[in-house]
């Protein structure tokens, strides 16, 4: 495959995958037929800005085309990469382009302070995701498991996608100077068990929570379709948001095998195992999360699978599990599963 050396290859890439960047980068609005409807370019909740979804590479019709009515502006879908993350520098714009469709960048020059970095392996790629995994180890008794506990989260069996790793680079913006911090770093896989990406949360030293960082959170590498995967999905099968999300649920049905897609937008479009019968899906209770959650329901029932979603009384299942307590959130949980999946996975784990 050809590097996509300028503005209109990766244009080009990014209006074949029209509704994928779409999910992703403008996850506040919905598809409507041909078109995906929007308040503006900066994601905001609404319909006044639509963006063609299918149609030829070039010409008034052409796919990934987008204006705004009530603006008077319009573009195509790397100027929705560029407000949406707020970048000015086409290249940064360009490699967030390329990390979304999972190319490798054009330079592989380090910057300051990242000398553990091998140079031969392009930054945001998989290959960097699985490297950074392997550098990683295990979160028994490290900051990780600290800062899970904090959180409410006590069962650990089968949290093998999650490791800690002592001093991970973060910079707040390309020119800024490299700082470390300790890390959980999670494993983003397929269906066949590969690492495809990672996602890292900087952690405070203390365990008490996130780093003091503009940005805690972030991931790198091919995310569309995969996940942070606890146990091994068969026929019924679970899956949220957010990693401390779903490890909360884990800590009532340690058995049941789920997955955490990352975001509203990567939910949304998660892949289904082939052997699924039955998907649960763990709402957030938020707009992103209740657009999530009708879209993935959509998607399941037309693959003739069963959805129940499960919903937090706050605002998400760790808020529950911290604020109200393993008790009350079992009981809250035990009314939105199927019997048999009671007797076949509920139990009360503690620490």
């Amino acid at each position: 495959m050809a590097m996509p050396n300028d503005a209109s290859d990766l244009a080009h890439r990014l209006a074949r995958n029209a509704e994928a960047v779409c999910r992703h980068y403008l996850s506040s609005g919905r598809r409507e037929g041909r078109y995906w409807r929007v308040g503006d370019v900066h994601n905001t909740p609404g319909r006044s800005m639509y963006v063609r979804l299918t149609g030829g590479e070039t010409g008034r019709g052409a796919a990934g085309k987008w204006t705004d009515p009530a603006t008077g502006e319009h573009g195509d879908l790397l100027d929705v990469i560029r407000e949406s993350c707020g970048h000015r520098d086409f290249r940064d714009v360009a490699d967030e382009a390329r990390r979304f469709l999972n190319l490798p960048r054009t330079d592989a020059v380090s910057a300051p302070g990242t000398r553990d970095r091998d140079l031969s392996v392009p930054a945001g790629t998989s290959e960097m995701a699985q490297r950074l995994f392997k550098t990683s180890r295990p979160i028994k008794g490290t900051v990780v498991e600290a800062y899970l506990r904090h959180r409410g989260i006590t069962a650990f069996n089968g949290t093998k996608a999650l490791r800690f790793h002592p001093y991970c680079f973060y910079r707040s913006d390309e020119g800024a100077p490299a700082e470390t911090w300790p890390a959980m770093i999670a494993a983003v896989t397929d269906l066949a068990g590969k690492i495809t990406g990672v996602h890292r949360t900087w952690l405070d030293p203390s365990g008490q929570g996130k780093a003091p960082v503009e940005t805690p959170r972030r991931a790198m590498g091919h995310l569309l379709g995969n996940a942070v995967r606890f146990g091994v999905p068969r026929d019924v099968f679970a899956t949220g948001e957010g990693i401390e999300t779903t490890l909360s649920l884990r800590c009532m049905l340690p058995n049941l095998p789920m997955a955490a897609a990352l975001s509203a937008g990567h939910l949304a479009a998660i892949v289904f195992p082939p052997a699924l019968r039955r998907l649960y899906i763990v709402r957030d209770a938020d707009p992103a999360g209740d657009y999530a959650a009708e879209t993935l329901t959509r998607r399941a029932q037309e693959a003739g699978i069963e959805v129940l979603v499960l919903s937090p009384q706050l605002g998400d299942f760790n808020d529950d599990l911290c604020k109200l307590g393993i008790d009350e959130l079992s009981a809250a949980l035990r009314g939105q599963l199927a019997a048999e999946d009671v007797a076949r996975f509920m139990r009360s784990v503690r620490a």
